[in-house]
């Protein structure tokens, strides 16, 4: 009786506050989180796995010493993932990065590729952007996938020390030159021997997480394997 009065209430505050599927503006029903069915089916999964290799680990060929990288999702300028993407960095929508984090954390403990990982580690944002804009867009999808795979999750060992401007429109060299010197990490012993995943939002040409990764070459046995919300595929 219970659920069944929350359920009515939950749909009497649907059809006066309508809810809107951040893929399309159509009006969510009972059921349906964040995307509606629809665009749920439309999602460009790439299904790349930590076994086979992949479009993500070629980018980072020759640049990095990484073990194996994926991402969830295609991105491209016009299209759902865009949008998503959009409301969870600008438009304080955290709560698709638990949803896309959810997903893909379950999709991870099914296949079974990755080894056990120790920390999960956000790439961060600046003090000052982080108190601009409230939160990490990256923190929740990050936490999820931690919990998924049975990992720490890790936001304090890493820190980035300088500000800088939006990147998107930056060639990978700039890039690099930009990022070469703002991250660093807190307690190095911590990650002797570790296994880490780096979690970013979208992976363009790969410049922000090489810098990252490289922020952990002289720590003794730690592996690095890369993850993200979702990737810009290459012509």
């Amino acid at each position: 009786m219970k659920n069944r009065i929350s359920n009515i209430l939950k749909d009497v505050t649907n059809i006066l506050l309508p809810i809107s599927c951040f893929g399309c503006n159509a009006r969510l029903y009972r059921g349906e989180v964040i995307l509606c069915t629809s665009c749920r089916h439309q999602l460009p999964l790439t299904e790349y796995t930590f076994n086979d290799e992949n479009a993500v680990d070629r980018i980072f060929y020759g640049r990095i010493n990484i073990k194996k990288a994926n991402s969830f999702l295609f991105y491209t300028e016009i299209g759902i993932v865009k949008n998503l993407i959009h409301f969870l960095k600008y438009k304080n929508q955290e709560g698709i990065g638990r949803f896309l984090g959810d997903w893909h954390g379950q999709i991870l403990k099914e296949q079974g590729d990755l080894p056990q990982i120790d920390f999960v580690i956000p790439i961060p944002l600046h003090r000052k952007k982080l108190k601009k804009r409230g939160y990490n867009q990256v923190t929740l999808f990050a936490k999820q996938i931690a919990f998924h795979i049975n990992a720490v999750y890790a936001e304090d060992l890493l820190v980035k020390t300088a500000n800088t401007k939006t990147q998107t429109k930056k060639n990978r060299l700039s890039r690099w030159y930009d990022n070469r010197s703002l991250y660093e990490i807190k307690n190095n012993e911590t990650l002797i021997n570790k296994t880490i995943l780096l979690v970013d939002d979208v992976i363009t040409t790969g410049a922000t997480m090489e810098i990252c990764a490289k922020t952990f070459k002289d720590i003794k046995g730690v592996e690095i394997y890369i993850s993200s919300i979702a990737v810009v595929p290459k012509n």
